[in-house]
């Protein structure tokens, strides 16, 4: 019972001195916050994480990355290619390429890629 008794008191003390030495080091980094804080890509780090944001900057990035991205697929095709070469491969290979182009064309004509107008 006592040995019960002394752990719940070790407990609530170490909870209380881990809640206070927090409250004193927070008030410390909140006076000093834009010391701190990151400057990333000219947004105010103090003010509200919900502000716009450029969409084109987004599309084109998304673009960026699914282009990306099939450049990287296109890597193992050219490996097998060059150790045994078939018209399967060549035919898939075309039609993967046809529809990035396709799709690059199709992008182009939307006006995704102009960055200024």
């Amino acid at each position: 019972m006592l040995s019960s008794f002394m752990s719940s008191v070790i407990a609530l003390l170490l909870s209380v001195v881990v809640m206070t030495l927090g409250w004193v080091l927070s008030t410390r980094a909140i006076s000093d916050r834009e010391k701190s804080s990151p400057f990333e890509c000219g947004f105010d780090p103090i003010k509200s994480a919900r502000l716009p944001f450029s969409l084109r900057f987004f599309l084109l990035a998304i673009i960026f990355l699914i282009f990306d991205v099939e450049i990287v697929l296109l890597f193992p095709i050219l490996a097998s290619m060059v150790s045994s070469f078939s018209l399967g491969l060549v035919i898939g290979t075309f039609t993967f390429l046809i529809i990035l182009i396709v799709g690059l064309f199709h992008e182009w004509n939307e006006g995704s890629l102009d960055w200024a107008q």
